[in-house]
């Protein structure tokens, strides 16, 4: 068994990232921490370090068990690892999927299924009133199907 491995491989094979490069791309932004020194993806991690992965709105702490380069199997990772993060991130975690869409700002992101009904029949009610103010001809022409 290695006595170092390097950090982006580790957290990776205990499954904290999806891929490897996102691991790495973790590290480089700053987001995973040795102790409170942020690390670059080829630093080493040793057995007995505490490990930070920051991962908003919540910063994960895991203590280094035993040391891996390769994947594991999700119940082997206990084996590996041991979850040292405080109770207020995870209660953190939990608001956050609680309130769900309830703070999404208005005008962001996709509508919802009310907001596009209204969209649908502000839209309708402009159209009937342009057309309106058409000839026939002219609306013959424009086609709004």
């Amino acid at each position: 068994m290695k006595s170092e491995v390097r950090i982006d491989k580790w957290i990776w094979a205990m499954r904290i990232f999806k891929t490897r490069t996102i691991a790495a791309d973790a590290c480089k932004k700053g987001r995973v921490m040795i102790g409170d020194t942020p690390v670059k993806p080829s630093r080493t991690v040793k057995v007995g370090d505490t490990v930070k992965v920051r991962k908003p709105p919540v910063t994960y702490s895991f203590r280094v068990l035993a040391l891996t380069e390769n994947r594991l199997g999700a119940k082997l990772v206990p084996d590996y690892l041991e979850n040292i993060t405080p109770k207020s991130e995870l209660d953190m975690l939990d608001m956050v999927k609680i309130s769900g869409f309830v703070d999404r700002r208005k005008g962001l992101g996709r509508p919802t299924k009310r907001e596009g009904r209204q969209l649908e029949d502000f839209t309708s009610h402009i159209y009937d009133d342009f057309t309106l103010w058409m000839d026939e001809e002219e609306e013959d022409d424009l086609d709004l199907d």
